[in-house]
């Protein structure tokens, strides 16, 4: 019987949670909630103590993205999936166009292209390891894109489409990018998100920085007495953030580890310093893979390699399944690929939440590994 493989502790990584979500909560945040419990955990989401952290949140979600003027902070509960199907009944007048380049980007494609009362949209692809663009295209009303792809560690500019229809909007997919990637808000009309990210906290809110265009074509659109299921009706999201809470319960524990996380990352020094020690965390990995004899980016681009998700491929003979296996039994954890991608790879979360030491054990642990298997 082969005896397992144990790496020594002085190679190992202080905190082994590499998950690209849900990602690493700090144990700080966890400290945090355990003092407030017996005064905010099991408490009315209508009341004060709750209201005053969903504040917190949405406050210091303004303070790290730099909120352009007239832009809000909205939240809702549901995580990304909810807010696909409720940019399809609330933002999208007619005609949408997607830039569809992995797993994340493909699920908003098929909420809009299922709805019966919206056009076919029109779909960009690129294949996984690939981006694809939007273009100005007659008739579009909502432009759709993934800032960073989840799946497959692609990464692409916010940019407003050139040329689009006067008054067609940008939504841009943030679920994995925001806090990690920078961004100019004034380029896009609806930034949206989720916590359990790089926003170190556990899923099911949306979060999303809208401008005062996308707040209007909401407005219009319930105007309009299209049917909207109140779950996902965009205006109530919208008057119930106004008043600081949701209009359905959150999970209380989800909102205030995001509000800790968000606050820690603005005494920081905001987005400009998440998005350079995700850099940091880039550079040590993709370094490494370029200089290894059995690892390669998967993103043969270098524009294209996102700071927030990485993906390394694997040479033949070398099983990345069974690196991920000892590492989670070394307590090095959640390194595994995305499964439809089918590819022998890792993927690693660059969150601000993690260490980019603690990246560059990782990939000590990785060589330890690969030289026993």
């Amino acid at each position: 019987m082969t005896e397992p493989i144990r790496i020594p502790d002085d190679l190992k990584p202080v905190d082994g949670r590499f998950g690209s979500g849900p990602s690493k909560v700090r144990p700080e945040g966890v400290e945090a909630l355990a003092r407030v419990a017996t005064t905010f955990l099991g408490t009315s989401h209508r009341q004060k103590t709750v209201k005053d952290e969903v504040a917190r949140l949405r406050r210091g979600i303004g303070e790290f993205f730099g909120l352009p003027d007239g832009y809000e902070v909205i939240i809702s509960n549901g995580g990304t999936s909810a807010f696909w199907e409720t940019a399809t009944f609330g933002l999208i007048r007619e005609k949408a166009q997607f830039a569809e380049f992995g797993e994340f980007g493909a699920k908003f494609v098929k909420a809009v292209t299922d709805a019966p009362f919206l056009a076919d949209p029109t779909v960009h692809k690129a294949p996984g390891g690939g981006a694809a663009y939007l273009r100005a295209e007659a008739g579009v009303d909502t432009y759709a894109s993934v800032q960073n792809e989840t799946s497959t560690g692609v990464a692409v500019p916010v940019k407003r489409v050139a040329g689009a229809d006067p008054g067609a909007l940008l939504l841009t997919d943030a679920t994995s990018g925001g806090g990690s990637l920078d961004v100019d808000l004034t380029e896009t009309d609806v930034y949206y998100l989720a916590p359990q990210k790089a926003f170190g906290s556990d899923g099911g809110l949306w979060i999303a920085l809208m401008s005062p265009a996308a707040i209007d074509r909401a407005y219009k659109i319930k105007e309009s007495g299209r049917y909207i299921p109140q779950f996902l009706d965009l205006v109530t999201a919208i008057e119930q953030s106004r008043l600081e809470q949701t209009y359905n319960t959150p999970a209380l524990a989800t909102v205030f580890l995001a509000a800790e996380q968000v606050d820690w990352m603005n005494a920081q020094g905001g987005l400009a310093w998440a998005a350079k020690r995700s850099a940091e965390s880039a550079a040590a990995i993709y370094g490494w893979a370029d200089r290894s004899t059995v690892a390669t980016p998967f993103i043969t681009e270098p524009a294209l390699r996102s700071n927030a998700v990485a993906t390394i491929d694997f040479a033949d003979g070398v099983d990345a399944a069974a690196i991920a296996k000892v590492l989670r039994a070394n307590g090095i954890v959640d390194t595994e690929p995305y499964r439809k991608l089918g590819r022998n790879q890792l993927r690693v979360a660059l969150y601000p939440t993690v260490d980019p030491a603690d990246v560059e054990a990782l990939t000590r642990c990785i060589d330890f590994i690969v030289d026993r298997l």
